[in-house]
C-alpha cells in the first residue's frame, strides 16, 4: 500500500498584492514540518508541487530539512492539477465592485474584526460558485476544478507504482476538493473543511490499485507540539 501526503504551503502573504509569497512565518512553518519528518524518518520517494510560487517554496523549505536518506532520488515533478482555484474570481462575481482597486480593503478596513468580515464574505461568495447555478459566469467550475484536482491525484498514484510515499506541496482548494471527492462530501461541509485547514499541514491518503482512501486530515502536529498558537494560521 502507498501513501500520498498533500502539504497545504506555508503562511502566504495575506492582504498583499504578492499573495503568492510566503512569508517568514511561512517559511518557518515549512521548515518546522521537514525537521518533523525527517525526526520521524519519513522517507520521501516522490515529491510533486503545484506550479504556484508558495507551493515550491514550501516545497524547498521543508525538504531542505530532510537528510538525504530521505530525499527522493529524482527530480520533483511540477502538476498545476494542485493549483488554487481563482479566489479573486470567486469573489468578484459574488460582488462585481470588488473588481474595483480598494474596495474589498476599504469595506474590511471598516470592520473592527477584518479578517473575520472576510470570512463572512469569503463564505458567501464561495457558496455562490460550488452551488452550481451560475456556472456560466465562472472560467472554472466548482466540479471542473474538483475533476482537475482529481486527475492531477490520479497522475500522482499512476505514476508513483506500488507501496510509494509520495509528498504533495498544494493548497487548501485542492485538498478540499480531493477529500469531498473521496469523503462524498456535500458542499457546506466541503467548505468547513478547507476553512479549517492549517498552514503547512498535512492530510494523508493511501492508496492501491484502484482504490484511495483517507488516512488521516489536516496534522499540524509540529506546530502544535510547539505550544505557540501563534505559529497555527490559516492564510
Amino acid at each position: 500500500m502507498g501513501h500520498v501526503y498533500l502539504v497545504r504551503h506555508g503562511q502566504a502573504r495575506f492582504g498583499t498584492q504578492d499573495y503568492d509569497r510566503l512569508s517568514e512565518l511561512g517559511v518557518e512553518q515549512s521548515r518546522m514540518l521537514g525537521d518533523w519528518l525527517a525526526k520521524r524518518s519519513w522517507r520521501v520517494d516522490h515529491a510533486v508541487t503545484g506550479s504556484l510560487l508558495r507551493h515550491r517554496q514550501t516545497a524547498e523549505a521543508c525538504m531542505a530539512l530532510l537528510p538525504d536518506a530521505l530525499r527522493p532520488r529524482g527530480a520533483w515533478t511540477t502538476d498545476a492539477g494542485f493549483d488554487e482555484f481563482d479566489a479573486d474570481e470567486v469573489m468578484i462575481r459574488f460582488r462585481p465592485e470588488f473588481a474595483l482597486p480598494d474596495v474589498l480593503k476599504q469595506e474590511l478596513a471598516r470592520s473592527d474584526r477584518p479578517r473575520r468580515a472576510f470570512h463572512a464574505l469569503f463564505t458567501s461568495a464561495m457558496g455562490r460558485w460550488m452551488g452550481g447555478r451560475n456556472d456560466h459566469e465562472y472560467r472554472e467550475s466548482w466540479r471542473g476544478f474538483q475533476a482537475r484536482c482529481v486527475a492531477g491525484l490520479e497522475r500522482v498514484v499512476g505514476a508513483a507504482g506500488a507501496s510509494k510515499n509520495v509528498i504533495v506541496f498544494t493548497s487548501g482548494g485542492p485538498i478540499t476538493a480531493i477529500c469531498q471527492h473521496l469523503l462524498e462530501l456535500p458542499n457546506h461541509r466541503a467548505f468547513d473543511v478547507n476553512a479549517n485547514l492549517v498552514n503547512s499541514a498535512v492530510t494523508g491518503l493511501l492508496y492501491q490499485p484502484g482504490l484511495v482512501s483517507l488516512s488521516f486530515l489536516n496534522n499540524f502536529a509540529h506546530l502544535e507540539q510547539t505550544g505557540k498558537a501563534d505559529l497555527i494560521t490559516y492564510g
